[in-house]
């Protein structure tokens, strides 16, 4: 007999008996989202891993340590069954067919009487997909559809042009250190619902092509030293168009508030007005030194890092940053905006007792094509920027760090530290 093809329907469960039978794997995948429904949920189980027996510890689901018993299934609208015990799988589906409970099994769903689909979210849309013929049900192929749907949704791609989201006002979008893959999914989506899209030089250019061409994009770009667009001009422009009823998308490079003016600009839309999205973004603090192979910190290296602004001169009266003080520090130094400064940010630094031979690494262009990475000491950097002809822009990474990175790529193996502390546990460096 020909089979026929499994009925969709969402299931409401708020509040109701949702009985899962099994503490492994499934379990740890399924429960969030039972949690997330608001269900009532009740664990049956003698073991649970570490993830599931947190869920129980926060008091988010019930559970009963023991193997499954007849009766558990009685009140349940719904029920998980994902035991290690085919016969206690067998025993508790028939219970559910008995008391016309909705079962789903992990061992064995030809036996069972639902499915649970491959299922993705995007912005208040639930994407399911189940496959229609027993024979060709495979997890990875409904995966990899879910996948793609939800992705089209997510960049825009799948939304019809009649049914596009339009929401007038600014969305203030970090768009990472420069790789447009690296931007966030939500900023990518709020640049395909975009009207005018004001960008700047750092950020990730590539999208820009991507666009639409009713989309009006508007070069904002301060290259140093040379033409630039005013903030008060970049303020008044985002104020303008979002007043005219456009979806107005401020795309920055990196963070928009890691020396990117973001909370001026969300001042300035605030006193006209005008409703402000921020989407958070990769800073380039964090991410180029890690395409560079550079980590920020390392167990037994350095405990801090701190990121400064280079873009004025330890001995500009206008300068905020306190260098004596970051001289003393034994942790990591990321300098952003520094370049044509790094001659006299290390002379400073030394002057201030930090170590002449403290490595150094500048990083133009980080997460790019034209990527590259220079060495140097405080010592040497400044002179090494001249011949190298290093140019902005370009991250300065100032510590042991910057050695950890090229002795692991050099054999091939991750660097043990000479003095590893017993207080941080690499197995939770979190």
């Amino acid at each position: 007999m020909a089979e026929h093809p499994a009925y969709p329907v969402g299931l409401r469960l708020t509040g109701r008996r949702v009985v899962v039978l099994g503490g492994g794997q499934v379990a740890g995948r399924r429960l969030p989202a039972l949690i997330a429904a608001g269900a009532d949920i009740l664990l049956v189980s003698p073991r649970a891993t570490p993830s599931v027996e947190a869920m129980a510890d926060a008091g988010e689901i019930t559970w009963e340590r023991r193997p499954y018993a007849e009766g558990d299934l009685a009140d349940a609208w719904y029920a998980l069954i994902a035991t290690s015990d085919p016969e206690a799988n067998t025993q508790a589906s028939a219970e559910a067919e008995a008391h016309r409970v909705w079962c789903v099994r992990s061992d064995n769903a030809d036996a069972a009487t639902a499915w649970t689909p491959a299922t993705g979210h995007s912005e208040g849309v639930t994407v399911a997909v189940l496959t229609s013929r027993a024979e060709g049900r495979d997890p990875r192929h409904t995966a990899a559809i879910r996948d793609a749907v939800v992705e089209g949704l997510r960049d825009g791609t799948l939304v019809a042009p009649h049914h596009r989201t339009r929401t007038p006002g600014v969305a203030l979008v970090g768009g990472g250190p420069g790789d447009p893959d690296l931007i966030t999914v939500r900023g990518r989506r709020l640049l395909a619902e975009a009207d005018v899209v004001i960008a700047d030089r750092l950020g990730p250019r590539d999208l820009l092509a991507e666009l639409p061409p009713h989309v009006e994009v508007i070069d904002a770009a301060k290259i140093p030293y040379g033409r630039f667009m005013a903030q008060e001009a970049i303020n008044n422009a985002l104020i303008e168009h979002a007043k005219q009823g456009k979806s107005v998308v401020r795309l920055k490079g990196g963070d928009p508030y890691v020396f990117g003016r973001g909370m001026e600009e969300l001042q300035a839309l605030a006193e006209a007005g005008i409703p402000c999205t921020v989407v958070p973004g990769i800073s380039s603090s964090i991410s180029v030194p890690g395409a560079a192979g550079i980590p920020v910190t390392h167990r037994g290296v350095a405990h801090e890092f701190t990121v400064v602004s280079g873009h004025v001169a330890p001995d500009d009266e206008r300068s905020l940053v306190d260098w004596a003080s970051l001289a003393r520090l034994t942790g990591t130094l990321v300098i952003l905006m520094g370049v044509d400064k790094i001659g006299r940010i290390a002379e400073t630094l030394v002057a201030h007792g930090k170590p002449a031979d403290t490595p150094v690494a500048l990083v133009q262009e980080g997460t790019t094509a034209a990527q590259r990475r220079v060495d140097a000491t405080l010592a040497t950097v400044a002179e090494t920027v001249r011949t190298q002809d290093v140019k902005p822009p370009a991250v300065i990474v100032i510590g042991e760090v910057v050695t950890v990175g090229v002795e692991a790529s050099a054999s091939g193996l991750p660097k043990t530290p000479s003095n590893p502390e017993s207080e941080w546990d690499p197995s939770n460096p979190g």
